[in-house]
């Protein structure tokens, strides 16, 4: 069976706030709901699950209209959010995955090399570019510990996990940096659709 790929996200029009200097409130809502459906269809499309965890009404009725499964985020943080989403998948008898909703490079390829160890049993990790985590996965529950320098302390979590570092899930968008590297490099050419549009985003 497919493997559940647990992508917590925030509320559109409350996240990202550290490109408030640099974007204006209305489109950061369309970035981050451009970013949570693109890494969600590309789950898709490497054949895995989606399960969107949040707390935020806004982002839960995208979820519901764009036919994504979804769980209510007890709203205490990535951390617990994530223990939401591993709950749920080990109810169901199946391998997890965290991902993070802002990865925009991430292609089918980079899911099917975290689904390879899971297939085979092992644990799973993935750096980002700044020390964080943009994804852990594994058969069984972990302490989580989201933030900076997340990666190590995850790495210690894990039993023997594959390491996978691969471009398109190094780089997220925290900051104006993130957005323009993104934005820039051929996979990422997408987002300038996402910041030029005017008028809500439609999907």
């Amino acid at each position: 069976m497919a493997g559940v790929v647990i992508i917590p996200v925030k509320s559109f029009s409350l996240g990202k706030g550290r490109l408030a200097g640099a974007v204006d409130p209305h489109t950061r809502a369309r970035l981050g709901k451009a970013l949570a459906q693109n890494v969600a269809s590309t789950v898709i499309d490497a054949g895995q699950m989606p399960l969107i965890v949040t707390a935020a009404p806004d982002v839960a009725e995208w979820a519901t209209k764009s036919g994504l499964p979804s769980l209510p985020d007890p709203g205490d943080g990535l951390d617990m959010a994530a223990r939401t989403g591993v709950d749920w998948a080990l109810h169901s008898g199946s391998s997890w995955l965290v991902l993070h909703s802002d990865l925009p490079l991430i292609g089918t390829s980079d899911i099917e090399a975290l689904a390879r160890p899971l297939d085979a049993g092992r644990d799973v990790i993935a750096p980002s570019a700044d020390g964080g985590t943009s994804a852990i996965g594994s058969r069984d529950r972990v302490d989580f510990s989201f933030g900076v320098a997340s990666f190590h302390r995850h790495l210690n979590s894990l039993n023997d996990p594959e390491v996978v570092a691969r471009r398109g899930l190094l780089l997220d968008v925290d900051s104006a940096g993130d957005l323009q590297a993104a934005s820039t490099s051929d996979r990422g050419r997408w987002l300038e659709e996402a910041l030029t549009r005017t008028g809500p985003a439609c999907w």
